[in-house]
């Protein structure tokens, strides 16, 4: 069986990170389901997710190891393409990927006890993000 869930996420721009777990795990409840997978993916080219602790001190690093990866700041040719701001987002983008799967067991996801599922922001203005969840068990 494979259901799909579609979730709206507001955000405040480049660095701005959620933790999406809760919308994951009341997604699977919905479900009914007890055993699969989950697939947690986000529309666009300027966001990502992945797994974290999600406290402050992990995002603050998170954000300044991609700031020095792929500097705001610095020089892209997609801006001279379309005379924007936002290289630096699709870089990050492109280096955290779009999307995590998480097996689930009893109805659970499988993380760690300090592991979250995070969308993180990357476009250099807000946005509402779509996060598609699909199940599969």
């Amino acid at each position: 069986m494979v259901t799909t869930f579609r979730r709206a996420i507001p955000t405040k721009g480049q660095g701005d990170a959620h933790d999406i777990t809760a919308h994951i795990t009341r997604a699977i409840a919905e479900s009914g389901m007890t055993a699969g997978v989950a697939t947690i993916f986000v529309v666009g080219s300027t966001a990502g997710v992945t797994t974290i602790e999600f406290e402050p001190g992990a995002i603050a690093d998170f954000n300044g190891l991609l700031e020095r990866l792929a500097p705001r700041g610095g020089e892209y040719l997609h801006h001279l393409r379309w005379g924007d701001d936002n290289g630096s987002s699709h870089v990050r983008a492109a280096l955290v990927g779009p999307s995590v799967t998480v097996p689930f067991v009893d109805g659970t996801l499988t993380l760690g006890t300090w592991q979250q599922v995070m969308l993180i922001e990357f476009d250099t203005r807000p946005r509402t993000r779509e996060i598609v969840m699909q199940l599969v068990g």
